[in-house]
């Protein structure tokens, strides 16, 4: 298997669910083209089951995921990346560390359906409105002609995309 085009860092701050959701799509979305990475400023050290749930009922490999530390992805020999996306409103406002290469970065700030209270029924809902506007921002990432467009169009074209589905 050839080695992806680029390499994609979901941040969070706690890496349980949304980031960890957006890793799992995008890899199983990315057709080869994407190698697709979460991590959080403060992980919470397990993976939220519905999250894991939610990714099986999706058919979508769920081997590997891990909450984690995005110290992992700025040490030496961590992979490169050339997007970073926060998806959590905590993370978009945080001190995050300089990554090598100077990734193009954009915020897709999505409601954090691990803090939501309320019955099962209500719990899963909120996963997957979660996981609805993560998948949508991803089908309209892998969808640009990331090739033709210079840094300050895709800059734009990034941005605009979180905006999508709010």
């Amino acid at each position: 298997m050839s080695t992806p085009a680029f390499n994609v860092l979901f941040l969070c701050t706690g890496n349980s669910a949304r980031s960890i959701l957006a890793e799992a799509y995008l890899n199983a979305a990315g057709t080869g083209r994407f190698a697709a990475y979460s991590a959080g400023s403060h992980p919470g050290g397990a993976v939220n089951p519905l999250a894991l749930e939610l990714l099986r009922k999706n058919r979508i490999d769920t081997a590997g995921l891990r909450s984690k530390s995005w110290d992992e992805f700025a040490a030496p020999g961590a992979p490169g990346m050339h997007f970073v996306f926060t998806v959590c409103d905590h993370a978009a406002g945080e001190v995050c560390p300089l990554w090598p290469g100077q990734p193009m970065t954009a915020h897709w700030g999505v409601d954090d359906p691990a803090k939501v209270e309320g019955t099962e029924e209500q719990k899963r809902k909120a996963f997957v409105r979660a996981f609805t506007e993560l998948s949508t921002r991803i089908n309209l990432f892998v969808s640009l002609p990331l090739a033709k467009l210079d840094r300050l169009a895709l800059g734009k074209r990034l941005d605009e995309i979180g905006k999508t589905a709010r």
